[in-house]
């Protein structure tokens, strides 16, 4: 097997190379792993402790976050390193502060791993939610350092539990625990005779509850938003967009809108500017003459979090695609939260329709008749968003979970004193 994969990531490395003129993704992915021999030959691991995360892109790291920082606070004295496979990662978190070193996760090839582990000599390593690379875990038994997964998910229709999956399940013996988001998980591991994992929920409560203490004032949303009440649909995609645009035109007047588009590029923002009827001004555009507008756009990245808190309603965009973008942002706020039909397999989606706290739409149809519903009942309004803000408050604590497993349990008690 080893063989044949090694094969398959030199080749996705050749077509990667061959996308370069074609693809902005592929030119960062290429670029961004140039010169990183050199660059990890620069980092000074000293004589102490070195703990290692991996991340497949920004979702993974959001979830990873809190335990770095709470490694970070609880053990100052340890180095932190973290690398990503996806350039949206890389490229919005690469000046990070909470590490020493942030960089692209080496292609996983024989003598790319050697390097790497031979430089960094981790003595902890965080493999976050699913990513599994074959060579680098491999190495990694071979050396026997501590290696864990966080924020394990599973699905019953993932490869490892199928019957052609059998040989890649060997990989899960490289990690001394998985500390898995649910118990269907553990079910699923279990039943390929894998037992060494807790369930210790999921980080992103811990993340998003921190996200919303620290969020900042937003003087023009608040501006903006007057005294009426205000709906955010975060993270949109075109086909959210067609049907929150669409409700927008027939009833702009019932309240304030902000549309925070998943994509912020020239040709997106011109788009939805073209689905309106009634004005709209963009975040970086308003001033005092912008103040008859009912409709704004976020035209920059990192402050969606933070606008959630001046919403009555949210809507979060990605279930009319390959999947819902993070609907706890807005659930911390103990706001409704709206989203569309793909969404089964976000267990935190389906948990909290089941609680009150979320509804899905199909169509423009059904969008309004929940829209409508809240507008004509405030006090669904404010069941609804109690439920959200139950969920978020009765699901944290993940993150110490997974601290004192790792720093007070017996694996870490034989590898991490050596």
């Amino acid at each position: 097997m080893k063989t044949f994969y090694t094969g398959l990531i030199a080749l996705y490395s050749v077509m990667a190379r061959a996308a370069i003129p074609f693809s902005a993704k592929a030119r960062r992915w290429v670029r961004g792993r140039r010169g990183w021999r050199e660059r990890l030959s620069s980092f000074s691991r000293g004589e102490g402790k070195v703990a290692w995360v991996h991340c497949a892109s920004l979702g993974e790291f959001e979830q990873g976050r809190p335990v770095i920082e709470k490694i970070r606070r609880e053990r100052p004295d340890w180095k932190m390193v973290v690398t990503f496979f996806s350039p949206s990662g890389y490229e919005v978190r690469k000046d990070y502060t909470g590490a020493d070193m942030v960089m692209y996760l080496p292609t996983d090839l024989p003598a790319n791993v050697r390097f790497f582990l031979d430089l960094l000599r981790p003595d902890l390593v965080l493999f976050v939610k699913y990513e599994f690379w074959y060579n680098y875990l491999g190495e990694l038994k071979r050396r026997n350092i501590l290696t864990c997964l966080v924020s394990g998910i599973f699905r019953p229709d993932q490869y490892f539990f199928r019957w052609y999956g059998r040989p890649a399940r060997g990989m899960f013996s490289v990690f001394n625990r998985m500390f898995l988001q649910d118990e269907q998980s553990g079910r699923l591991l279990e039943s390929i005779g894998y037992h060494n994992y807790s369930v210790t929920g999921d980080t992103r409560f811990d993340r998003v509850s921190q996200i919303a203490a620290a969020a900042k004032e937003l003087p023009v949303i608040e501006k903006f938003r007057g005294g009426e009440s205000l709906f955010v649909a975060g993270s949109s995609w075109d086909e959210d967009e067609d049907i929150i645009a669409r409700y927008i035109n027939a009833n702009s007047g019932t309240m304030k809108w902000i549309i925070a588009p998943h994509e912020i590029d020239e040709s997106h923002l011109c788009r939805i500017e073209k689905r309106l009827a009634p004005k709209s001004v963009r975040y970086s555009r308003y001033d005092d003459e912008a103040g008859d507008c009912r409709v704004m756009i976020i035209d920059n990245i990192g402050m969606l979090s933070s606008v959630y808190r001046y919403a009555s309603i949210a809507a979060v965009g990605g279930g009319f695609g390959r999947g819902i973008h993070n609907i706890l942002e807005p659930a911390c706020w103990g706001i409704p939260v709206l989203f569309g039909p793909n969404h089964l397999k976000f267990r935190e989606a389906v948990q909290l329709k089941e609680r009150g706290g979320a509804v899905s739409f199909n169509n423009f149809e059904t969008f309004a008749t929940i829209v409508e519903k809240y507008l004509s009942d405030p006090a669904a309004i404010e069941t609804a968003g109690n439920a959200s803000a139950a969920y978020i408050a009765e699901n944290k604590g993940s993150t110490d979970k997974v601290y004192k497993e790792i720093f007070e349990g017996q694996a870490a008690e034989n590898l991490l004193k050596k």
